[in-house]
Order: C-alpha cells, then structure tokens, then sequence
C-alpha cells in the first residue's frame, strides 16, 4: 500500500486545531500523534507544536524515538 507524501506545507495543516489530526514528521515519517495526551491540542508540553518536522528536536528529547513506535505511520514527508 502506498504512503501518502507530504510537503512540510501539507504537514503543516495536520496541527491539532480546529478538528484537525496532530501530525508531527521524523526522520522522514510523518506519525498520527491525535491519540497522544501528551499533544493536547496539538501541543507538545508547551514545548512542541504539531504539524512540524521534528527531526532535529529529538535530540534535546527527555525520550528516544522509539516512543513514536506506539503511533501510526500516515505517510512520509518529502522535499
């Protein structure tokens, strides 16, 4: 089954406002996060906003990327 592809102006809209998912990108994967209560809102403890490639940030992360193993992959961020 093919992934949808987004743009990070497409990944962007995936904020957690106005009814919309909470989606964040890794590593080239974008992940489902709307169940996480760590994202109210599409929040991420005042730190993080959804709708945003956090690559770079997972450094700095209290936590590994395995914790985003327990989400659902929605595509792949491309460009």
């Amino acid at each position: 089954m093919e992934q949808k592809q987004f743009t990070k102006a497409e990944l962007a809209r995936f904020n957690g406002q106005n009814g919309m998912p909470c989606y964040i990108a890794f590593d080239g994967k974008v992940y489902d996060v709307s169940d996480s209560t760590m994202w109210e809102d599409g929040n991420h403890q005042g730190v993080h906003d959804a709708g945003m490639d956090l690559t770079r940030d997972m450094d700095d992360a209290p936590h590994s990327a395995k914790v985003l193993y327990a989400f659902p992959i929605v595509g792949e961020l491309v460009g």
